[in-house]
Protein backbone atom coordinates (compact mmCIF):
# COMPACT_ATOMS: atom_id res chain seq x y z
CA UNK A 1 0.00 0.00 0.00
CA UNK A 2 2.76 1.98 0.98
CA UNK A 3 4.40 1.72 -2.39
CA UNK A 4 1.30 2.47 -4.65
CA UNK A 5 0.64 5.58 -2.51
CA UNK A 6 4.23 6.31 -3.52
CA UNK A 7 3.86 5.68 -6.85
CA UNK A 8 0.62 8.10 -6.75
CA UNK A 9 2.48 10.54 -5.59
CA UNK A 10 5.26 10.50 -7.51
CA UNK A 11 3.33 10.14 -10.67
CA UNK A 12 1.55 13.23 -9.63
CA UNK A 13 4.42 15.23 -9.28
CA UNK A 14 6.02 14.02 -12.62
CA UNK A 15 2.16 15.21 -14.50
CA UNK A 16 2.79 18.67 -12.56
CA UNK A 17 5.94 19.20 -14.05
CA UNK A 18 4.76 18.79 -17.64
CA UNK A 19 1.30 20.77 -17.26
CA UNK A 20 0.36 22.66 -20.53
CA UNK A 21 0.78 25.99 -20.35
CA UNK A 22 -2.51 27.75 -20.63
CA UNK A 23 -4.14 31.14 -21.86
CA UNK A 24 -7.11 33.28 -20.44
CA UNK A 25 -9.70 33.55 -23.30
CA UNK A 26 -9.09 37.14 -23.83
CA UNK A 27 -6.21 36.33 -25.33
CA UNK A 28 -6.17 34.41 -28.62
CA UNK A 29 -5.99 34.25 -32.54
CA UNK A 30 -8.37 36.85 -34.22
CA UNK A 31 -7.00 39.22 -31.12
CA UNK A 32 -6.49 42.97 -31.24
CA UNK A 33 -3.89 44.42 -29.46
CA UNK A 34 -3.11 48.13 -28.68
CA UNK A 35 -0.82 49.88 -30.74
CA UNK A 36 2.19 51.58 -30.07
CA UNK A 37 2.03 50.40 -25.96
CA UNK A 38 3.64 47.78 -23.40
CA UNK A 39 0.72 45.29 -22.96
CA UNK A 40 0.50 42.14 -21.13
CA UNK A 41 0.16 38.36 -21.91
CA UNK A 42 -0.13 36.36 -19.18
CA UNK A 43 -1.38 32.43 -18.14
CA UNK A 44 -0.76 29.57 -16.39
CA UNK A 45 1.53 26.51 -16.60
CA UNK A 46 3.60 24.39 -13.45
CA UNK A 47 5.31 26.34 -11.09
CA UNK A 48 8.81 27.45 -12.06
CA UNK A 49 8.10 26.70 -16.17
CA UNK A 50 9.82 28.38 -18.36
CA UNK A 51 7.82 30.05 -20.89
CA UNK A 52 9.24 31.78 -24.53
CA UNK A 53 7.18 33.39 -26.34
CA UNK A 54 8.31 35.11 -30.11
CA UNK A 55 5.99 38.03 -31.51
CA UNK A 56 6.42 38.13 -35.22
CA UNK A 57 6.29 41.56 -35.78
CA UNK A 58 9.89 41.70 -34.23
CA UNK A 59 11.14 38.53 -34.53
CA UNK A 60 12.15 38.74 -31.17
CA UNK A 61 11.75 36.05 -28.32
CA UNK A 62 11.24 36.80 -24.72
CA UNK A 63 10.78 34.03 -22.13
CA UNK A 64 8.42 34.30 -18.41
CA UNK A 65 8.71 31.98 -15.46
CA UNK A 66 5.77 30.42 -13.67
CA UNK A 67 5.37 31.30 -10.32
CA UNK A 68 4.80 29.50 -7.38
CA UNK A 69 1.13 30.08 -7.70
CA UNK A 70 1.89 28.51 -11.57
CA UNK A 71 0.80 31.80 -12.92
CA UNK A 72 2.98 33.83 -15.41
CA UNK A 73 2.80 37.03 -16.26
CA UNK A 74 5.36 39.17 -19.45
CA UNK A 75 5.11 42.41 -20.68
CA UNK A 76 5.59 42.79 -24.37
CA UNK A 77 5.95 45.84 -26.74
CA UNK A 78 3.80 46.36 -29.56
CA UNK A 79 4.19 48.15 -33.13
CA UNK A 80 1.95 50.68 -34.98
CA UNK A 81 -1.21 49.36 -36.03
CA UNK A 82 -0.30 46.50 -38.57
CA UNK A 83 -1.11 42.64 -38.85
CA UNK A 84 -2.03 40.45 -39.17
CA UNK A 85 1.21 38.50 -37.34
CA UNK A 86 1.69 35.52 -34.99
CA UNK A 87 2.52 34.83 -31.32
CA UNK A 88 4.04 31.77 -30.78
CA UNK A 89 4.31 30.49 -26.96
CA UNK A 90 6.20 27.34 -25.86
CA UNK A 91 6.59 25.61 -22.73
CA UNK A 92 6.03 21.92 -22.39
CA UNK A 93 3.41 22.51 -25.14
CA UNK A 94 3.15 25.33 -27.95
CA UNK A 95 0.37 27.20 -28.38
CA UNK A 96 0.36 29.48 -31.97
CA UNK A 97 -1.84 32.51 -31.99
CA UNK A 98 -2.14 33.75 -35.62
CA UNK A 99 -4.46 36.63 -37.60
CA UNK A 100 -3.18 38.97 -34.69
CA UNK A 101 -3.88 42.57 -35.42
CA UNK A 102 -2.17 45.70 -33.62
CA UNK A 103 -4.63 48.82 -33.57
CA UNK A 104 -7.29 50.55 -31.15
CA UNK A 105 -9.01 48.52 -27.98
CA UNK A 106 -11.80 49.66 -26.47
CA UNK A 107 -14.43 48.23 -24.26
CA UNK A 108 -18.14 48.70 -24.71
CA UNK A 109 -19.89 48.59 -21.54
CA UNK A 110 -23.21 48.97 -19.25
CA UNK A 111 -26.78 47.84 -19.31
CA UNK A 112 -29.27 47.00 -22.21
CA UNK A 113 -29.01 49.85 -24.57
CA UNK A 114 -25.08 49.29 -24.62
CA UNK A 115 -26.08 45.36 -24.77
CA UNK A 116 -29.10 45.71 -27.81
CA UNK A 117 -28.52 43.79 -31.05
CA UNK A 118 -29.92 42.82 -34.71
CA UNK A 119 -30.97 39.88 -32.29
CA UNK A 120 -32.82 42.39 -30.29
CA UNK A 121 -35.11 43.43 -33.30
CA UNK A 122 -32.42 46.29 -34.70
CA UNK A 123 -33.57 45.66 -38.04
CA UNK A 124 -31.10 48.23 -39.25
CA UNK A 125 -28.18 46.16 -38.27
CA UNK A 126 -29.10 44.39 -41.35
CA UNK A 127 -27.88 46.93 -43.41
CA UNK A 128 -24.21 46.27 -42.66
CA UNK A 129 -23.77 43.20 -43.40
CA UNK A 130 -23.08 43.64 -47.23
CA UNK A 131 -19.49 45.66 -46.36
CA UNK A 132 -18.34 44.26 -43.11
CA UNK A 133 -15.83 42.35 -45.57
CA UNK A 134 -14.51 46.20 -46.23
CA UNK A 135 -14.03 46.78 -42.39
CA UNK A 136 -11.29 45.18 -39.78
CA UNK A 137 -12.70 45.16 -36.69
CA UNK A 138 -12.93 41.88 -34.31
CA UNK A 139 -15.35 41.34 -31.59
CA UNK A 140 -14.74 39.49 -28.15
CA UNK A 141 -18.01 38.92 -26.55
CA UNK A 142 -17.90 38.19 -22.14
CA UNK A 143 -20.59 35.83 -21.25
CA UNK A 144 -23.11 37.02 -18.49
CA UNK A 145 -21.97 35.43 -15.24
CA UNK A 146 -21.47 36.73 -11.78
CA UNK A 147 -19.06 35.95 -8.90
CA UNK A 148 -18.46 37.02 -5.29
CA UNK A 149 -14.86 37.86 -5.61
CA UNK A 150 -12.42 38.86 -8.68
CA UNK A 151 -11.85 36.26 -11.23
CA UNK A 152 -9.00 35.62 -13.76
CA UNK A 153 -10.85 33.87 -16.88
CA UNK A 154 -13.90 34.92 -18.83
CA UNK A 155 -16.20 33.52 -21.37
CA UNK A 156 -15.63 34.18 -24.79
CA UNK A 157 -12.96 34.38 -27.54
CA UNK A 158 -12.02 36.94 -30.45
CA UNK A 159 -13.95 36.47 -33.92
CA UNK A 160 -14.22 38.49 -37.03
CA UNK A 161 -16.61 40.68 -37.15
CA UNK A 162 -19.16 39.56 -40.07
CA UNK A 163 -22.73 39.28 -40.37
CA UNK A 164 -22.98 36.16 -38.59
CA UNK A 165 -21.01 37.59 -35.49
CA UNK A 166 -22.17 40.96 -35.45
CA UNK A 167 -25.90 39.60 -34.88
CA UNK A 168 -25.26 39.07 -31.44
CA UNK A 169 -22.70 42.24 -30.86
CA UNK A 170 -23.58 45.35 -29.28
CA UNK A 171 -24.78 48.10 -32.08
CA UNK A 172 -24.01 50.62 -30.32
CA UNK A 173 -20.47 49.35 -29.73
CA UNK A 174 -20.08 48.21 -33.44
CA UNK A 175 -21.19 51.84 -34.83
CA UNK A 176 -18.45 53.25 -32.80
CA UNK A 177 -15.98 50.88 -33.84
CA UNK A 178 -16.74 51.54 -37.50
CA UNK A 179 -16.03 54.68 -37.36
CA UNK A 180 -12.93 54.46 -35.63
CA UNK A 181 -12.13 51.76 -38.12
CA UNK A 182 -12.72 54.30 -40.84
CA UNK A 183 -11.36 57.79 -39.24
CA UNK A 184 -8.34 55.94 -37.96
CA UNK A 185 -7.65 53.23 -40.28
CA UNK A 186 -6.74 51.00 -38.20
CA UNK A 187 -7.58 47.53 -37.12
CA UNK A 188 -10.38 48.02 -34.08
CA UNK A 189 -10.57 45.30 -31.29
CA UNK A 190 -14.34 45.90 -29.19
CA UNK A 191 -14.66 44.38 -25.85
CA UNK A 192 -18.24 43.49 -25.44
CA UNK A 193 -18.97 43.82 -21.45
CA UNK A 194 -22.75 44.49 -21.27
CA UNK A 195 -26.02 42.97 -18.92
CA UNK A 196 -29.28 44.44 -19.38
CA UNK A 197 -30.78 45.96 -16.25
CA UNK A 198 -28.15 46.12 -13.86
CA UNK A 199 -27.07 49.03 -11.65
CA UNK A 200 -23.86 50.52 -11.99
CA UNK A 201 -23.28 48.80 -8.06
CA UNK A 202 -22.80 45.59 -10.24
CA UNK A 203 -20.07 46.87 -12.33
CA UNK A 204 -17.93 48.64 -9.20
CA UNK A 205 -15.57 46.80 -6.77
CA UNK A 206 -17.93 45.71 -3.66
CA UNK A 207 -15.48 47.07 -0.84
CA UNK A 208 -15.74 50.36 -2.45
CA UNK A 209 -19.22 50.76 -2.41
CA UNK A 210 -19.86 48.85 0.93
CA UNK A 211 -17.00 51.03 2.28
CA UNK A 212 -18.52 54.38 1.39
CA UNK A 213 -22.06 55.08 4.00
CA UNK A 214 -23.67 57.03 1.02
CA UNK A 215 -23.56 54.45 -1.76
CA UNK A 216 -24.30 51.21 0.16
CA UNK A 217 -27.13 53.15 1.77
CA UNK A 218 -28.12 53.77 -2.23
CA UNK A 219 -27.07 50.08 -3.09
CA UNK A 220 -29.43 48.58 -0.12
CA UNK A 221 -32.35 49.95 -2.34
CA UNK A 222 -31.38 48.01 -5.38
CA UNK A 223 -34.48 45.32 -5.17
CA UNK A 224 -33.24 41.82 -6.21
CA UNK A 225 -34.65 40.85 -9.92
CA UNK A 226 -35.10 37.69 -12.05
CA UNK A 227 -32.45 38.97 -15.02
CA UNK A 228 -29.63 40.17 -13.85
CA UNK A 229 -27.52 40.66 -10.42
CA UNK A 230 -28.24 43.94 -8.07
CA UNK A 231 -25.51 42.60 -5.70
CA UNK A 232 -22.26 45.13 -5.66
CA UNK A 233 -19.27 43.76 -7.32
CA UNK A 234 -20.80 40.61 -8.74
CA UNK A 235 -20.55 41.75 -12.43
CA UNK A 236 -17.31 43.48 -11.98
CA UNK A 237 -15.21 40.74 -10.57
CA UNK A 238 -16.16 37.82 -13.15
CA UNK A 239 -17.12 40.48 -16.55
CA UNK A 240 -14.38 43.46 -15.99
CA UNK A 241 -11.31 42.23 -13.66
CA UNK A 242 -10.36 39.01 -15.89
CA UNK A 243 -9.66 41.92 -18.51
CA UNK A 244 -7.66 44.26 -16.82
CA UNK A 245 -4.56 42.83 -17.96
CA UNK A 246 -5.05 43.38 -21.58
CA UNK A 247 -4.23 46.80 -22.18
CA UNK A 248 -7.25 49.13 -23.69
CA UNK A 249 -7.41 52.57 -25.31
CA UNK A 250 -10.46 53.18 -23.26
CA UNK A 251 -13.91 52.72 -22.43
CA UNK A 252 -17.65 53.82 -23.50
CA UNK A 253 -20.78 53.12 -21.60
CA UNK A 254 -24.46 53.26 -21.72
CA UNK A 255 -26.14 52.66 -18.63
CA UNK A 256 -28.45 54.48 -15.94
CA UNK A 257 -32.07 53.70 -16.48
CA UNK A 258 -31.50 51.18 -13.38
CA UNK A 259 -30.34 53.92 -10.99
CA UNK A 260 -32.65 56.51 -11.66
CA UNK A 261 -34.52 55.45 -8.04
CA UNK A 262 -30.95 56.74 -6.60
CA UNK A 263 -29.77 59.37 -8.75
CA UNK A 264 -28.59 61.69 -5.71
CA UNK A 265 -25.64 59.34 -5.16
CA UNK A 266 -25.15 58.27 -8.85
CA UNK A 267 -22.61 61.28 -9.69
CA UNK A 268 -20.07 59.22 -6.85
CA UNK A 269 -21.03 56.33 -7.82
CA UNK A 270 -19.78 56.58 -11.44
CA UNK A 271 -16.75 58.70 -10.62
CA UNK A 272 -15.99 55.52 -8.19
CA UNK A 273 -16.26 53.12 -10.63
CA UNK A 274 -14.23 54.79 -13.53
CA UNK A 275 -11.75 55.39 -11.17
CA UNK A 276 -11.62 51.48 -9.98
CA UNK A 277 -11.65 50.41 -13.73
CA UNK A 278 -8.82 53.26 -14.60
CA UNK A 279 -6.44 51.67 -11.39
CA UNK A 280 -7.10 47.95 -12.27
CA UNK A 281 -5.69 48.75 -15.17
CA UNK A 282 -3.14 50.91 -14.10
CA UNK A 283 -4.35 53.39 -17.03
CA UNK A 284 -6.12 56.83 -17.11
CA UNK A 285 -8.06 55.62 -19.89
CA UNK A 286 -10.75 58.00 -21.45
CA UNK A 287 -14.18 57.27 -20.47
CA UNK A 288 -17.54 58.27 -22.63
CA UNK A 289 -20.90 57.87 -21.97
CA UNK A 290 -24.21 58.30 -22.93
CA UNK A 291 -26.88 60.11 -21.26
CA UNK A 292 -29.80 58.24 -20.66
CA UNK A 293 -32.50 58.65 -23.50
CA UNK A 294 -36.06 60.44 -22.43
CA UNK A 295 -38.90 57.71 -21.08
CA UNK A 296 -41.90 57.81 -19.21
CA UNK A 297 -40.55 56.39 -15.90
CA UNK A 298 -43.36 55.59 -13.02
CA UNK A 299 -42.10 58.43 -10.96
CA UNK A 300 -41.94 61.93 -11.40
CA UNK A 301 -38.65 63.91 -12.60
CA UNK A 302 -36.35 60.61 -11.21
CA UNK A 303 -34.87 60.87 -15.29
CA UNK A 304 -34.29 64.54 -14.94
CA UNK A 305 -32.06 63.78 -12.16
CA UNK A 306 -30.21 61.00 -13.05
CA UNK A 307 -29.24 62.80 -16.09
CA UNK A 308 -28.09 66.22 -13.74
CA UNK A 309 -26.09 63.56 -12.08
CA UNK A 310 -24.26 62.43 -15.54
CA UNK A 311 -23.63 65.56 -16.29
CA UNK A 312 -21.58 66.62 -13.36
CA UNK A 313 -19.39 63.40 -14.30
CA UNK A 314 -17.89 65.52 -16.45
CA UNK A 315 -15.99 66.97 -13.79
CA UNK A 316 -13.87 64.27 -13.83
CA UNK A 317 -11.24 64.23 -16.26
CA UNK A 318 -11.30 62.21 -19.45
CA UNK A 319 -14.82 62.11 -19.70
CA UNK A 320 -17.36 63.07 -22.64
CA UNK A 321 -21.12 62.56 -22.45
CA UNK A 322 -23.36 62.26 -25.26
CA UNK A 323 -26.85 63.16 -25.46
CA UNK A 324 -29.47 61.33 -27.62
CA UNK A 325 -32.56 62.72 -26.87
CA UNK A 326 -33.62 63.51 -30.34
CA UNK A 327 -33.05 60.70 -31.32
CA UNK A 328 -35.45 59.47 -29.40
CA UNK A 329 -39.50 58.73 -31.66
CA UNK A 330 -40.93 56.79 -28.73
CA UNK A 331 -40.85 57.35 -25.05
CA UNK A 332 -42.72 54.62 -23.74
CA UNK A 333 -39.76 52.53 -25.68
CA UNK A 334 -36.95 52.46 -22.88
CA UNK A 335 -34.55 50.88 -25.63
CA UNK A 336 -34.51 53.58 -29.02
CA UNK A 337 -34.32 52.18 -31.93
CA UNK A 338 -31.42 54.53 -33.15
CA UNK A 339 -28.12 52.96 -31.97
CA UNK A 340 -25.74 54.33 -35.61
CA UNK A 341 -26.31 57.78 -34.49
CA UNK A 342 -24.69 56.91 -30.71
CA UNK A 343 -22.20 55.13 -31.78
CA UNK A 344 -21.10 57.81 -34.33
CA UNK A 345 -21.22 60.71 -31.31
CA UNK A 346 -19.28 58.44 -29.34
CA UNK A 347 -17.01 57.81 -31.61
CA UNK A 348 -16.87 61.91 -32.94
CA UNK A 349 -15.92 62.18 -28.87
CA UNK A 350 -13.10 59.89 -28.96
CA UNK A 351 -11.82 61.02 -32.54
CA UNK A 352 -11.91 64.71 -31.35
CA UNK A 353 -10.55 63.87 -27.47
CA UNK A 354 -8.72 61.00 -27.98
CA UNK A 355 -6.93 60.88 -31.44
CA UNK A 356 -6.81 64.81 -31.56
CA UNK A 357 -8.66 64.57 -35.12
CA UNK A 358 -10.81 67.80 -36.02
CA UNK A 359 -14.42 66.96 -35.68
CA UNK A 360 -16.78 70.15 -35.86
CA UNK A 361 -19.74 70.18 -32.96
CA UNK A 362 -18.89 66.77 -31.43
CA UNK A 363 -19.88 67.92 -27.81
CA UNK A 364 -23.61 69.07 -26.90
CA UNK A 365 -23.55 72.79 -26.01
CA UNK A 366 -23.56 72.57 -22.17
CA UNK A 367 -25.70 75.30 -19.59
CA UNK A 368 -22.76 77.73 -18.73
CA UNK A 369 -24.45 80.51 -16.49
CA UNK A 370 -27.67 82.19 -15.30
CA UNK A 371 -27.75 86.27 -15.26
CA UNK A 372 -31.13 88.45 -14.91
CA UNK A 373 -31.42 91.23 -17.23
CA UNK A 374 -35.10 92.87 -16.75
CA UNK A 375 -37.56 90.17 -17.14
CA UNK A 376 -34.83 88.46 -19.24
CA UNK A 377 -33.10 85.45 -18.23
CA UNK A 378 -29.41 85.16 -20.19
CA UNK A 379 -28.19 81.86 -20.45
CA UNK A 380 -24.41 80.93 -21.58
CA UNK A 381 -23.09 77.66 -23.05
CA UNK A 382 -20.36 75.90 -23.42
CA UNK A 383 -19.37 74.01 -26.92
CA UNK A 384 -21.70 76.53 -28.76
CA UNK A 385 -19.41 79.43 -28.88
CA UNK A 386 -17.74 78.11 -33.12
CA UNK A 387 -21.94 77.52 -34.57
CA UNK A 388 -23.97 78.81 -32.61
CA UNK A 389 -27.21 78.36 -31.20
CA UNK A 390 -30.83 77.63 -33.22
CA UNK A 391 -34.54 75.84 -32.41
CA UNK A 392 -35.55 73.46 -34.65
CA UNK A 393 -39.43 74.70 -35.45
CA UNK A 394 -41.09 77.90 -34.69
CA UNK A 395 -42.01 77.95 -31.09
CA UNK A 396 -39.57 76.56 -27.93
CA UNK A 397 -40.25 73.40 -26.85
CA UNK A 398 -39.67 72.22 -23.20
CA UNK A 399 -38.05 75.59 -21.76
CA UNK A 400 -39.78 76.80 -18.34
CA UNK A 401 -38.45 79.66 -16.56
CA UNK A 402 -39.91 80.59 -12.98
CA UNK A 403 -39.61 83.99 -10.36
CA UNK A 404 -38.77 83.48 -6.66
CA UNK A 405 -42.27 81.86 -5.78
CA UNK A 406 -40.92 78.81 -7.87
CA UNK A 407 -44.05 78.76 -10.36
CA UNK A 408 -42.67 77.95 -13.55
CA UNK A 409 -44.21 79.14 -17.05
CA UNK A 410 -43.72 78.11 -20.75
CA UNK A 411 -41.09 80.20 -22.28
CA UNK A 412 -40.39 82.39 -25.06
CA UNK A 413 -36.61 81.92 -26.36
CA UNK A 414 -34.55 84.40 -28.52
CA UNK A 415 -31.16 83.37 -29.59
CA UNK A 416 -27.93 85.69 -30.16
CA UNK A 417 -24.68 83.54 -30.98
CA UNK A 418 -23.92 81.31 -28.32
CA UNK A 419 -26.69 82.67 -25.47
CA UNK A 420 -30.33 81.99 -25.27
CA UNK A 421 -32.62 85.24 -23.92
CA UNK A 422 -35.39 83.43 -22.15
CA UNK A 423 -38.77 85.13 -20.99
CA UNK A 424 -42.48 84.70 -19.68
CA UNK A 425 -45.39 87.93 -19.55
CA UNK A 426 -45.63 85.95 -16.29
CA UNK A 427 -42.03 86.48 -14.79
CA UNK A 428 -41.22 90.02 -14.09
CA UNK A 429 -38.19 89.10 -11.99
CA UNK A 430 -36.22 85.83 -13.20
CA UNK A 431 -34.72 83.61 -11.00
CA UNK A 432 -34.94 80.21 -12.68
CA UNK A 433 -34.69 78.40 -16.33
CA UNK A 434 -35.26 75.01 -16.57
CA UNK A 435 -34.79 73.19 -20.00
CA UNK A 436 -36.00 69.66 -20.78
CA UNK A 437 -36.14 68.76 -17.12
CA UNK A 438 -38.56 65.90 -17.03
CA UNK A 439 -38.74 62.31 -17.66
CA UNK A 440 -40.15 62.64 -21.56
CA UNK A 441 -39.33 65.80 -22.61
CA UNK A 442 -38.33 66.50 -25.52
CA UNK A 443 -36.96 69.79 -26.36
CA UNK A 444 -35.90 71.84 -29.87
CA UNK A 445 -32.43 73.86 -28.74
CA UNK A 446 -29.52 72.42 -30.93
CA UNK A 447 -25.77 74.20 -31.55
CA UNK A 448 -25.97 74.95 -35.27
CA UNK A 449 -24.15 71.60 -35.80
CA UNK A 450 -26.60 70.16 -35.33
CA UNK A 451 -26.48 68.52 -31.66
CA UNK A 452 -28.97 68.97 -28.92
CA UNK A 453 -28.48 71.31 -26.03
CA UNK A 454 -28.47 69.38 -23.02
CA UNK A 455 -31.17 69.28 -20.65
CA UNK A 456 -30.32 71.92 -17.64
CA UNK A 457 -31.62 73.80 -14.64
CA UNK A 458 -30.29 76.51 -13.66
CA UNK A 459 -31.23 76.03 -9.66
CA UNK A 460 -31.13 74.03 -6.68
CA UNK A 461 -34.61 73.78 -5.70
CA UNK A 462 -36.16 70.37 -4.22
CA UNK A 463 -37.78 68.28 -6.93
CA UNK A 464 -41.62 66.95 -6.18
CA UNK A 465 -40.84 62.66 -6.93
CA UNK A 466 -43.63 62.32 -5.07
CA UNK A 467 -46.07 62.48 -8.32
CA UNK A 468 -46.40 59.76 -10.85
CA UNK A 469 -46.13 60.87 -14.31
Amino acid sequence: MKKYLLFLTFSFLAFALHANIRLPNILGSNMVLQQKSTTKLWGWGSPGEKVKITTSWDNKTIEALTDGNARWLISISTPQAGGPYNIVLEGENKITLENIFIGEVWVCSGQSNMEWSYNNGLASVKDEFSQLSKLNIKLFKVAKTTSTTPQDNTEGSWVACDSNTLKSFSAVGYYFGKELNKDLNVPIGLISSNWGGTPAEVWTPENLVEGNAVLKEAAAKKTPAPWWPVASGYAYNAMIAPLVNYNIAGAIWYQGESNTGTASSYTQLMNTMIGAWRKAWDNNFPFYYVQIAPYKYDTYNIAALLREAQTKNLATEKTGMVVVSDLVTDTLNIHPTNKKDVGLRLANLALAETYGLKKDSYNSPLYKSFNASGNNAVIDFDYAEETGLMLKGDKPKEIFIAGADKVFYPATVKIKGNKIFVSSKQVKAPAAVRYQFSNTGLGNLFSKGGLPVAPFRTDDWELDTSKIK
